[in-house]
């Protein structure tokens, strides 16, 4: 695309068009999301929009139920820019509150149902929570993080029938009887300008405090286009939500679903007997999650997995999947769309755009193709690998390693209260992402590390991606992490962290030997350390815990 920059408003030629041509309500209105759910009741109403248990919603009333919660919460005197967290699972309220918080102009923050007492604490403290409404099994760590915390926000209980654990109700009042005292016809705002903030996202903070990512409307109602676009959401799509609604707003799917009057089939547990009987009983079509999640479908007991109805679209992001993993999701029904983003970027804003020619190509060539993250989505103005130093792109040769950049409305307005981290990352007119990778003759382009994970041994870059992409096409492995340890002599070597299938055993040195046979000498791990892999609630491997387990040998 053009980077030309238009002339100013005030030095060019006025033309024909820019005259009795004004902007007025008639032709002009903020891009929302929330219009998606207003369109999808009216023109549907009857139809199921959410699956819980033995709980069906359709659309009507999901959208009174919306409206009820908006209204509950103005009369609370819950406004524009105030912010309203949610310590919730995969639930029906998670999916109100998506549209409930932001019909009254406040700020939904999601929180990390994973996150200690102190790290939930801080986030409502630096959000400035106004209210919490928190899911009964997180009642305990939202009670001691409230103790911690200066902010004294208004709790709203949920008590979900589906959940049979323990947990004491926080709040002085239940999620549904909340909603009694609001209007099913409530009049609920527009935003009065797109830009106004619609979401509040922490950052995973393995480096510190987490930060807060601002998302705009205008962002998330793109952002929800692109995904019916890029994921081939058709008509009344189901989607199963293995993927956690608090992790960029589930990728904007609880906007996306409502474009295409889709069903919402929740789920509080991610396990392959769960999955598997909802895949089967509602006929998904559609799940996202990472790689973690592809290996908890693909390795279930034989008596724990169920035939596919249909082809089964399954969207991966978090982490490059390894090329084996990709294979066998293909020979088991699952079509993989591989996507790639952040959380300043919406979620996923990079697609693997499938060409017809590949499904011609070998197996493991074919697997190589997917293993790309591919090109911007249609709603993403700028993506390229440029030097972090000079800015300058860099050649298309899929050798040369710079950063991978964003420009464009699905990027964050920035870092809540945070005007030097927010400086920093748009630095230069581009979003940086700190994704090292290169670029393809094709212009797809592909990671290679982190920047703070690429290993130099002995001046030599090695990506710690491709040697777990090795490691992983081993049989019996199930996981790898490679991170860097301090070495007098070669500054870093790579070490392996490798989990085992159940049943399986391998020595490192036979590990070592495939390595061997498949990459250069100086790629090499020179040592393997067997056990399960520490990973986020999104299925990321914590690099931070396995560098220090490096360093203290």
């Amino acid at each position: 695309m053009s980077k030309t920059k238009p002339k100013s408003a005030k030095t060019s030629k006025k033309s024909i068009y820019d005259r009795d041509l004004d902007r007025n309500p008639a032709n002009h209105q903020p891009l929302t999301p929330l219009t998606y759910l207003d369109r999808a009741a009216r023109t549907f109403p009857e139809h199921i929009a959410v699956i819980h248990g033995d709980l069906r919603r359709a659309y009507g009333d999901l959208y009174a139920r919306c409206r009820r919660l908006a209204s509950a919460l103005a009369k609370r005197g819950v406004g524009r820019g105030d912010t309203v967290a949610v310590l919730l699972a995969n639930t029906p309220e998670m999916i109100e509150c998506h549209y409930g918080v932001p019909m009254t102009g406040a700020v939904l923050n999601t929180l990390n149902t994973r996150l200690d007492a102190a790290a939930i604490g801080f986030c409502l403290d630096h959000g400035e929570a106004k209210a919490l409404i928190v899911d009964r099994e997180f009642a305990m760590t939202a009670r001691a993080a409230l103790k911690q915390a200066k902010v004294k926000p208004y709790v709203i209980d949920v008590d979900d029938p589906v959940f049979t654990g323990a947990g004491e109700p926080l709040g002085k009042i239940a999620y549904e009887a909340f909603l009694e005292k609001g209007d099913p016809e409530h009049d609920w705002a527009m935003p009065a300008d797109e830009w106004d903030a619609i979401s509040l996202n922490y950052t995973s903070g393995t480096t510190g405090d987490p930060k807060g990512v601002v998302y705009h409307h205008r962002g998330a109602a793109l952002l929800a286009l692109g995904n019916v676009i890029t994921a081939n959401l058709a008509q009344h799509a189901v989607y199963l939500w293995t993927l956690p609604m608090f992790h960029c707003n589930g990728w904007c799917f609880p906007w996306s679903l409502s474009i295409v009057a889709g069903t919402h089939v929740c789920l509080r547990q991610v396990r392959a007997p769960a999955m598997y009987a909802a895949l089967s009983q509602h006929e998904v079509t559609h799940l996202s999650g990472a790689p973690i999640v592809m290996s908890t479908l693909l390795n279930a007991p034989d008596d724990q997995k169920q035939a596919l109805p249909h082809t089964v679209h399954f969207l991966t992001a978090a982490a490059p999947p390894p090329e084996a993993v990709l294979a066998a999701m293909n020979d088991a029904g699952f079509e993989v769309t591989h996507l790639y983003g952040l959380t300043e970027t919406y979620g996923p804003a990079v697609v693997n755009t499938w060409h017809a020619a590949w499904n011609d190509l070998p197996s493991d060539a074919r697997a190589a193709k997917k293993a790309r993250q591919g090109v911007r989505y249609p709603v993403l103005e700028g993506l390229d690998v440029r030097d972090p130093d000079t800015l300058a792109s860099l050649p298309a040769d899929g050798e040369s390693i710079g950063e991978v950049m964003f420009q464009g409305n699905v990027v964050m307005r920035g870092y809540l209260k945070n005007p030097k981290a927010t400086k920093a990352a748009f630095a230069g007119g581009w979003f940086r992402s700190g994704d090292l990778g290169v670029k393809h003759p094709d212009g797809y382009i592909q990671l290679k590390d982190r920047s703070k994970d690429i290993i130099i041994s002995g001046g030599e870059n090695i990506s710690s991606i491709e040697v777990e992409d090795t490691l992983f096409k081993h049989a019996a492995v199930s996981a790898a992490a490679v991170v860097a340890k301090p070495d007098e002599k070669w500054g870093e070597t790579p070490v392996a962290f490798v989990e085992l299938k159940d049943g399986r055993q391998v020595s490192a040195e036979d590990l070592i030997a495939w390595c061997r046979e498949r990459l250069a000498p100086y790629k090499l791990p020179r040592q393997i350390i067997f056990g399960e892999l520490p990973k986020t609630s999104t299925g990321k491997v914590q690099k931070f815990v396995l560098r220090e387990r490096a360093r203290e040998g």
